[in-house]
């Protein structure tokens, strides 16, 4: 396995942004994403973002917690839930540049953001480029770069020549720890079934912007106050991957769950929204008014 902290080149660190904390990249004409928004019209928004194969379901144990105290502010993938998606390969800049377009759509200057796994990377390069539109981080089961790309660019190609059923239910495994699966089996089953029905061409696209993403050049530039949150048994985003982004952004830290696999915030609920919950209440704006 490659050093994870060796340098590396720039990737997709992206653009600097202007006086006024914006970005204009030079990219293909931003897609308009599936999104709800949701809660107190006078509580500060924040932005959920999804794993690579689910929907904004992924975020039902929040919810409650999270709800009572922001509006919440859910979205789509290319190609997940409804929202369209274009001949790939995609960019993690481009994934990122959706996610601004939608906080224009919607009037939002500023917000906190969480994102677990893709989400997360997106949340990394909107954290990074258009600084002052991201008040606070959290950051889930993710990763700045993985070290074998050539994984993803297989599955992409993978997925759009036989679709998603071949390979969900392989894909879910990882997703929970046995022990996990065995108690809750209605829990996995409910997540391939999510993922048999996200469009292939998406998918794959996101896939290759996986491939394509080194964020770690990135991470010197977020200066919002980041949670970084690993799970001890997660075999996709390992807490290695972590740790580099916890090393890599000067105002965070990171948080191991014990006992959980990659989507942490589903099978350790309680933990995971404590976790944000406190992180995020510490540091947002007030209720405005």
């Amino acid at each position: 396995m490659s050093d994870p902290l060796a340098p590396a080149a720039p990737g997709d660190a992206g653009p600097a942004p202007d006086a006024a904390g914006r970005v204009t990249p030079d990219l293909r004409q931003p897609v308009r994403l599936a999104a709800s928004l949701d809660g107190p019209r006078d509580a500060p928004v924040l932005v959920l973002g999804n794993s690579l194969g689910s929907t904004r379901e992924l975020w039902e144990p929040q919810l409650p917690g999270l709800g009572e105290h922001f509006r919440l502010l859910r979205y789509e993938h290319r190609g997940h839930g409804g929202s369209p998606a274009p001949p790939g390969p995609y960019t993690i800049a481009e994934l990122g540049a959706d996610v601004l377009r939608l906080l224009d759509d919607f009037g939002v200057e500023h917000a906190s953001y969480c994102g677990v796994s893709l989400g997360g990377m997106v949340g990394m390069w909107l954290a990074a480029n258009v600084p002052a539109r991201i008040d606070v981080l959290g950051l889930c089961c993710t990763s700045a770069r993985f070290p074998d790309t050539g994984l993803w660019v297989e599955r992409a190609a993978a997925v759009r020549a036989g679709g998603l059923p071949p390979i969900s239910a392989q894909v879910v495994s990882r997703w929970f720890t046995p022990a996990f699966a065995a108690r809750f089996p209605s829990v996995p089953a409910a997540f391939i079934a999510t993922l048999d029905g996200v469009d292939p061409e998406g998918y794959a696209g996101c896939c290759e912007a996986i491939a394509g993403m080194d964020l770690r050049p990135a991470l010197a530039g977020i200066t919002a106050s980041t949670l970084v949150i690993s799970g001890s048994d997660d075999p996709s985003t390992p807490p290695w991957h972590g740790a580099v982004i916890a090393q890599g952004i000067a105002r965070s830290r990171l948080a191991v769950i014990r006992g959980a696999a990659h989507l942490a915030n589903v099978s350790a609920p309680a933990e995971v929204t404590a976790a944000l919950s406190t992180h995020l209440l510490a540091l947002a704006p007030p209720r405005w008014g």
